[in-house]
C-alpha cells in the first residue's frame, strides 16, 4: 500500500470522474480522483461547529482560549467533521450498502483549526476486498487521520479495535480514576435526532445547522430529498452518528473536573443500517478499555444502537476519548498520592 501521506505526483495520470449514482442523479457535488489504487475526494474546509460547546460548568477544547492554555495553535475541528469527505469515495465502491453495512475506523493524529482544508483518500487492495486502508491530510501533506473502513455485514477487525486490543490496560489513573471496565449505563430509551432539534450544550447546533456547513451534502440527508433515498426516508449522515449517541448525558462515571478531553480514536459501524432522521433509537453503553499515554488518559466507550420499536442492534460507536493531564489542576498532587499508596 501506499504511504498514507503521499499524493500521487503531478504527472501521474489522473482520472476526474463521478460516481454512476452521483452521475443519474446528482446525489453527491464530488469530483473524485482515481489513480491506481487509490481515489480521493477534493481539498475541503470544514467548519468549527463546537466554540461553544460546554460540559460540567466550563468550555472544551474546541473554544480558542481553551486550546491555546494547554499548548495547542487553535480550536480544532472534531475529529468526525472528516468522516463526511469519505462517504462519496465509499459509495463510489459499495454503492448504497455502504449505508447499510459500511464502518468507518480512524486514529486522529493531529488538530484542524478552521480555515484549514483537508483531502480524503482511499485505497483498494484489490477490487473484491470488503476492506480498505483511509487517511485524510491537509494541503502541506500533515496526516490529519489514517484507518481503515469495511463494508459488512461481515466486518473484519478493524483498525481502531486492533488498537484496542493491542494496548495494555492502565492501571491506577488519576483523572479516571472512578472508571471501570465492564462498567455499564441503563438502556436509554427513545432517543432521537430531528432537523430542528438543538442538541444542548455538547452539540450546541441543530441538524439543519451542521447540513448546511457539511463537507459533503448528500441528497438523502436533506428533508426535501430524503424520501428518495431507497429508504424512502431522511438518514443520518455518518459523522452525526456519534453527536447522536453523545448529546445526551451518559450516566458512566466520568473524569474528574475541570479537565479537557478530545478524541484519539473513533470508530462507527453499521450493522443494519441507515440510521434515520426522526427514528426513536436506545443506547447501551460500555467501558470497554481504559488507557494512558505521557500526556493523557483514555477511556474506551462503546455504544450500541438499537432501533426502539425492534429491539434490533443497528450500529455500535467505538470511541477512545482521552484526557489531558495538564487540564486537571490536582493531577500531580493526586498522582503523588497514588503512587505513595502503592508502596
Amino acid at each position: 500500500m501506499a504511504d498514507a501521506g503521499s499524493i500521487p505526483a503531478a504527472s501521474t495520470k489522473i482520472n476526474i470522474l463521478k460516481s454512476e449514482r452521483s452521475i443519474l442523479d446528482n446525489l453527491w457535488d464530488t469530483l473524485i480522483e482515481e489513480s491506481g489504487p487509490i481515489i480521493s475526494g477534493s481539498f475541503r474546509a470544514p467548519r468549527q461547529m463546537l466554540a461553544e460547546q460546554e460540559y460540567d460548568g466550563h468550555l472544551s477544547i474546541h473554544d480558542d482560549a481553551q486550546a491555546e492554555s494547554l499548548g495547542f495553535k487553535g480550536a480544532p475541528i472534531e475529529g468526525p467533521t472528516h468522516f463526511s469527505q469519505f462517504d462519496p469515495l465509499l459509495h463510489k465502491l459499495w454503492g448504497d450498502d455502504w449505508f447499510r453495512f459500511g464502518c468507518i475506523s480512524s486514529h486522529f493524529k493531529s488538530m484542524v483549526v478552521e480555515g484549514e482544508a483537508v483531502k480524503a483518500y482511499v485505497e483498494r487492495s484489490d477490487a473484491e476486498s470488503n476492506v480498505v486502508k483511509i487517511w485524510a491530510t491537509k494541503e502541506s501533506g500533515e496526516i490529519v487521520l489514517e484507518g481503515s473502513a469495511s463494508l459488512g455485514p461481515n466486518h473484519p477487525e478493524n483498525y481502531v479495535e486492533n488498537l484496542l486490543n493491542s494496548r495494555p490496560t492502565a492501571k491506577n489513573l488519576v483523572v479516571l480514576e472512578h472508571a471501570k471496565i465492564g462498567d455499564r449505563t441503563a438502556a436509554e430509551k427513545n432517543i432521537s435526532i430531528k432537523f430542528n432539534q438543538h442538541l444542548g450544550k455538547n452539540y450546541p447546533f441543530t441538524l439543519n445547522q451542521k447540513l448546511k456547513k457539511i463537507t459533503e451534502s448528500c441528497k438523502w440527508y436533506l428533508p426535501e430529498h430524503g424520501q428518495e433515498s431507497p429508504w424512502g426516508k431522511p438518514i443520518l449522515p455518518i459523522e452525526m452518528i456519534n453527536p447522536f449517541v453523545s448529546f445526551t448525558r451518559s450516566l458512566l462515571p466520568r473524569a474528574k473536573q475541570p479537565s479537557i478531553g478530545l478524541f484519539a480514536d473513533l470508530e462507527v459501524k453499521l450493522i443494519n443500517g441507515p440510521i434515520f432522521v426522526n427514528e426513536d433509537y436506545t443506547l447501551e453503553r460500555e467501558i470497554v478499555g481504559l488507557g494512558e499515554s505521557r500526556r493523557t488518559e483514555s477511556m474506551w466507550i462503546k455504544t450500541s444502537i438499537f432501533l426502539s420499536k425492534t429491539s434490533e442492534l443497528i450500529a455500535t460507536v467505538l470511541l477512545n476519548s482521552a484526557v489531558l493531564k495538564d487540564s486537571y489542576p490536582n493531577y500531580e498532587a493526586e498522582k503523588k498520592l497514588t503512587n505513595s499508596t502503592d508502596i
